[in-house]
């Protein structure tokens, strides 16, 4: 026969010594302390986040610079030139940004998923100086996109250090190739746009690897030992047990990479030598920095920011909803 007795928590506390506090004081309590803790980040966030982008979405409206902003009200204008623009000699064009963002971001998943997977599986195993291994993969993007962008530039000049190595192995004709100013549209038959893509993979590939190596340090040891008393290859555990179970890590790493790949201004900029446009390697950022801010159009400039954050948003929603969801429901 169970003898506990319930006993009321203000009678409780009166019965420590202790004021009561009824459950309306108690309420009352915990809203001020959720306030006073809440408070402070919700003012931050709203002060650099929803205020700028309120501030962009009104000056879009007009067509100022940067000294009267909100100047001669142009409705929306500024929209219609972006998406109905034709292409001007000199001129960033917005197709060929959204063109490379998108490009840029589907190859980050083809090149550095597979590449990141197979190194974290290998660095996975038992190897001596692993630790070291894992430290020097992750170096480069510990290095700023300034540092990294500066230090290819200098390598890939046409009397830079990959043009003396080129001549020393007797590759002499393609010394003089100009890696980094393929004037042209861009896209796939450029040049400079495979050189980009090389970089970014060696400036990204490390945070992949570690987040994969993160995920695969979570899955049960006993899995594969049972898989591999049974019988079942090396091979085959990585494909039915080591891959299905890093699926919701390698979703997260493609989720930041393709909003990465979107965002992407910094590395593009210093290794076209802030001149995106004449090698036809413009993105949405860059495109808004050289209308807004270098052609003084500032109207214009936030109106391609509200796209810009637009067609993020809208991948981030889609991401979320058809990918995302499954790893959300499966913790649920």
């Amino acid at each position: 026969m169970s003898t506990n007795v319930e006993i009321d928590e203000p009678l409780a506390v009166t019965a420590r010594g202790s004021s009561p506090l009824t459950r309306k004081t108690r309420r009352k309590v915990r809203w001020f302390e959720v306030a006073g803790f809440t408070a402070p980040a919700l003012l931050v966030y709203v002060a650099f986040v929803f205020v700028p982008v309120a501030f962009a979405v009104v000056m879009a409206f007009f067509d100022g610079n940067r000294v009267q902003p909100f100047s001669n009200f142009v409705g929306f204008d500024n929209f219609a030139e972006i998406f109905t623009g034709g292409r001007t000699f000199g001129m960033p064009f917005f197709w060929d940004a959204v063109r490379n963002n998108f490009l840029i971001a589907i190859l980050s998943l083809v090149l550095q998923g597979p590449l990141a997977i197979g190194v974290a599986l290998l660095l996975n195993r038992p190897m001596k100086a692993r630790g070291l291994v894992r430290t020097l993969i992750f170096v480069p993007y510990v290095l700023s996109e300034v540092i990294t962008g500066v230090m290819f530039t200098m390598m890939l000049l046409p009397n830079g250090a990959l043009a003396v190595w080129l001549e020393r192995l007797g590759l002499g004709s393609l010394a003089d190739t100009l890696w980094l100013a393929d004037i042209g549209n861009g896209g796939l038959g450029s040049i400079t746009f495979w050189v980009a893509m090389f970089v970014l993979t060696w400036k990204y590939i490390g945070l992949a690897i570690i987040l994969f190596l993160a995920g695969l340090s979570g899955i049960p040891e006993e899995l594969t030992e049972a898989a591999s008393i049974d019988g079942a290859s090396w091979w085959q555990i990585q494909r039915k047990i080591t891959l299905p179970l890093l699926g919701p890590t390698m979703r997260i790493w493609a989720f930041l990479s393709i909003i990465g790949s979107f965002q992407l201004f910094d590395m593009i900029w210093i290794l076209t030598r802030q001149n995106p446009t004449i090698v036809g390697m413009d993105t949405m950022a860059t495109y808004m920095v050289q209308m807004g801010m270098n052609r003084n159009r500032v109207g214009y400039g936030s109106a391609i920011a509200v796209v810009l954050f637009v067609i993020t948003l809208i991948v981030a929603l889609v991401y979320q909803r058809f990918i995302l969801k499954r790893d959300v429901g499966k913790e649920a």
